[in-house]
């Protein structure tokens, strides 16, 4: 296995991560705007307090990745969708601002507003992400020199927004799953509730987006099942919608959760499977990013995979110091 494949792969595995991780923070935070006593809010927002600002580290990690291994994604995807980042940024500003404000100041008003603002910027990220990775699924158009041809708007076609759509459901039975973890009483039986409306319509949006896929680009469903990656995402996706009512069933909480991250998993690796080699598919074949013609120099590559090596396990053991420490 050559260096830009594990480039690839190690660029999947902290997006998945992040998405796991940090999905949990955001579908929290979408959920919270269907909380009515301020001691459930108070109870969520709690209950991602510890975790929240960390879990967004593997986010930046990737952005750090993909600029060192891969610098020409890196330049062609922030600059043609700059608009995007852009509003990205501002909701991951008013989520923490949200988080960190809203208890500062005894006023109702002052706690509504940044309630409100916790769950739409909490929307927004997740919308915004989910948008993104329905881009890079379908492909946008580029030229011969790697440059993003369309416009803010380009970038809001059917696939892509339906796959956001489908994508912050996802985040939403996420959120849910973990709430099971950490609540009791009223807000437990909300977050049953929440688990069981998020995974039904995560199931109705994921086969609309899948038609949609197929009357806009047939050839995707093709390539999905032309590798082994292919049929085992979707193996891992049915295992995954098929496990949370079960699980859901018996109370089997922390199964709920790990099947709803296998979801997760299976959604990003449909992606990687649909793409590769390619990094940014273009509308013109000819034109995709590729693992190889928009990398960094071997010698680039080996040197952060080193890097990568030393400080990924110092991450790894961090988090998983953290989680057990506020484990209940």
């Amino acid at each position: 296995m050559d260096l830009n494949i594990v480039w690839f792969i190690l660029i999947g595995f902290l997006l998945v991560g992040y998405a796991i991780l940090d999905g949990f923070d955001l579908g929290v935070g979408i959920l919270q705007i269907f909380a009515k006593k301020e001691a459930d809010k108070n109870a969520m927002r709690e209950s991602i307090e510890p975790f929240w600002d960390g879990n967004e580290v593997w986010l930046l990690t990737g952005g750090g990745a993909i600029f060192a291994a891969f610098p020409h994604v890196y330049a062609t995807v922030f600059s043609g969708f700059y608009i995007a980042m852009i509003l990205l940024l501002v909701g991951l500003i008013f989520r923490a601002l949200s988080i960190e404000f809203r208890n500062q100041v005894d006023s109702q008003a002052w706690k509504n507003f940044w309630d409100k603002a916790f769950s739409i910027s909490s929307l927004v990220v997740a919308l915004l992400l989910g948008v993104a990775l329905g881009n890079i699924f379908i492909g946008i158009p580029l030229d011969g020199e790697m440059n993003f041809t369309g416009s803010f708007f380009t970038l809001l076609r059917p696939v892509p927004l339906f796959v956001g759509l489908t994508g912050v459901l996802m985040i939403s039975l996420q959120g849910a799953a973990y709430l099971l973890l950490k609540t009791d009483q009223d807000l437990y039986v909300s977050a049953q509730s929440w688990v069981r409306k998020s995974w039904l319509l995560f199931i109705v949006f994921t086969v609309l987006t899948t038609v949609i896929t197929a009357m806009t680009d047939y050839s995707k469903i093709g390539l999905l099942f032309s590798s082994f990656w292919g049929y085992l995402a979707t193996v891992l996706l049915l295992a995954g919608v098929i496990l949370v009512p079960r699980f859901l069933k018996r109370e089997a909480n922390f199964r709920v959760f790990l099947s709803s991250s296998l979801i997760i998993v299976a959604m990003f690796l449909i992606v990687g499977a649909t793409i590769f080699p390619n990094m940014v598919p273009a509308l013109i074949p000819d034109y995709s990013l590729d693992i190889y013609n928009a990398a960094s120099s071997q010698r680039t590559l080996f040197a952060m995979l080193v890097i990568a090596l030393i400080g990924m396990p110092i991450v790894l053991a961090y988090s998983t110091f953290v989680y057990r420490v506020f484990r209940k």
